[in-house]
């Protein structure tokens, strides 16, 4: 018999203590995230609020918003033409009449506050305040005005039919990896004019260089790459944004993000790609950043300091670059496109 060897049982025993814990643990963050979000509701004044035409059946999306009068009116249609129904959006202190043009929309019902959008931890204290509100037992997208969803048959099928599939195999979350989207020469020479399809101008991508790391805690996969890590964040590519999102969720009141929409809690939700080898079902969010109205605001956001890291990715872009194309960069054509390479997968939906 080996001397202070330990009874497998034992090993086993330890296993199963740990994980209660870690269980515990998470369902009381998932407690204190939904106080704390509740605390902060008294933050958000309504401006416009039309949620009592919600019906039942509804898809709504959620976002916070600061200056992006110039993008809001592409934003809403896109998503419109998708098949989102209601518009629950957060306006944080907007000097440039994005809080007047929301409120005008018949389908938007909108919140103002000129509360620290840091101290809301980047604005998702404020959405799962809404989310709690008035998302359960909706499927809700939670995006920022610069993301556009995109997933398998998304050219011949409306969301709502996304939806009704996943309701049919009990899914309740759906990933969409983050895609930076940039035009071939600088972004800032661009011409972009208020309602035009960002894409038309910003069509071309990284089709790799994403490395991809397991986060045991939350049980999500955190991406990072693309343009930003390969030119803004060169020297310290662990630095650069996380591409990992959970966009689309079919909500209940117990449910809140975490971080961004990186990750949720209950962590079951963050299991959104098979472990075994095969694949789910997942999208990707074409992300229009670089468009010349980032200029003006990254000289802002980067002397606010609101934004993650004390707005170190907003001091980013203002001080370089402006040309993200290089010679391994793929064109976009759609979302087939981004399947083959592997950027998304249409799992089992035929």
């Amino acid at each position: 018999m080996v001397t202070g060897a330990r009874h497998p049982v034992f090993g086993e025993f330890r296993g199963f203590a740990v994980g209660l814990v870690s269980t515990y643990q998470l369902r009381l963050a998932r407690k204190r995230w939904r106080f704390r979000a509740f605390r902060k509701r008294r933050e958000l004044t309504a401006m416009q609020n039309r949620t009592d035409l919600i019906r039942r059946s509804d898809i709504l999306l959620f976002s916070t918003i600061r200056n992006e009068r110039t993008r809001l009116p592409y934003f809403l249609q896109y998503y419109r033409e998708l098949g989102v129904n209601h518009f629950l959006i957060v306006d944080n202190a907007s000097t440039d009449g994005s809080t007047e043009y929301l409120a005008a929309q018949p389908d938007v019902s909108v919140w103002t506050t000129d509360s620290s959008y840091k101290s809301a931890r980047y604005g998702i204290d404020w959405m799962n305040w809404l989310l709690l509100r008035y998302g359960s037992d909706h499927w809700t997208v939670v995006v920022d005005p610069d993301e556009f969803l995109v997933y398998p048959f998304c050219d011949s099928r409306p969301l709502r039919a996304l939806t009704d599939w996943l309701d049919a195999g009990g899914v309740r979350s759906f990933p969409a990896m983050l895609l930076d989207m940039y035009p071939k020469g600088p972004w800032k020479a661009l011409d972009y004019r208020e309602g035009q399809d960002p894409f038309r101008l910003l069509n071309w991508f990284d089709s790799g260089n994403y490395t991809i790391t397991p986060n045991e805690r939350y049980g999500n996969l955190w991406i990072q790459g693309g343009p930003r890590a390969r030119v803004m964040f060169a020297d310290q590519p662990e630095q650069a944004p996380a591409l990992n999102k959970i966009p689309l969720v079919r909500w209940r009141r117990d449910y809140v993000y975490v971080s961004s929409t990186h990750m949720l809690l209950p962590r079951g939700l963050n299991l959104v790609y098979d472990a075994w080898g095969g694949e789910k079902a997942s999208g990707c969010l074409l992300h229009a950043k670089f468009l010349p109205p980032l200029a003006s605001k990254a000289e802002e956001e980067a002397g606010r300091r609101e934004h993650y890291a004390s707005g170190a990715e907003y001091a980013a872009y203002r001080e370089g670059g402006e040309d993200l194309w290089c010679r391994w960069s793929e064109k976009y054509i759609n979302w087939r496109q981004l399947e083959i390479l592997g950027l998304m997968s249409k799992g089992n939906w035929a």
